[in-house]
């Protein structure tokens, strides 16, 4: 059973559990809500066509054995820049200090192809050594070859070198993340 726990403004405000977290983050307008209400089988993460609408830190509890952190966008949103400057800082105090994180899932549009927001997101992991995995979302559209950048674990060495590829919308590629959370 998936329970929201909360919306929480400031990492200092996350409830202390013992659960592992499994944390996912992207540009605004990347599907991150759609891709965790897929992975999860049940709408839990509130969904939007205006990027920018996760603003806290949202948690999910499943079955009081891990949690589910759905952080707020970057990268595209219409905010203000104090607002994004406080997001950013907000995200780099999560991942420093969080110590239930087990992994982030860095989330790229795969018809666009990581920007300089997801590449600077990455070096930033790489040099805190941050373990995360990148998922390209939205792998049903169609995609622009020229956009595409290879991500490698050599260059990016906390990087999982598994690549996974993903849709929403068509249910594909969710087994691999389900497996890697423990949803059944």
């Amino acid at each position: 059973m998936i329970k929201f726990v909360g919306s929480f403004e400031t990492v200092k405000s996350l409830p202390n559990t013992q659960f592992a977290e499994y944390a996912f983050v992207g540009r605004s307008n990347v599907g991150k809500s759609s891709l965790i209400n897929a992975v999860l089988g049940e709408k839990v993460a509130r969904t939007s066509n205006t990027p920018g609408r996760t603003q806290s830190l949202n948690l999910f509890n499943m079955d009081d054995k891990s949690m589910i952190v759905d952080l707020p966008g970057y990268g595209f949103a219409r905010v203000s820049k104090a607002d994004a400057m406080r997001w950013l800082e907000r995200l780099e105090e999560y991942l420093l200090n969080r110590s239930q994180l087990r992994r982030l899932f860095v989330l790229i549009d795969s018809r666009i192809g990581p920007k300089d927001s997801d590449l600077d997101l990455m070096d930033f992991c790489d040099k805190n050594g941050i373990c995360y995995q990148v998922v390209y979302t939205k792998k049903d559209k169609k995609i622009r070859e020229s956009d595409q950048v290879k991500l490698s674990h050599e260059n990016h060495p906390a990087m999982i070198e598994r690549v996974l590829e993903t849709s929403a919308e068509k249910k594909y590629g969710l087994d691999e993340l389900r497996d890697i959370i423990g949803v059944k």
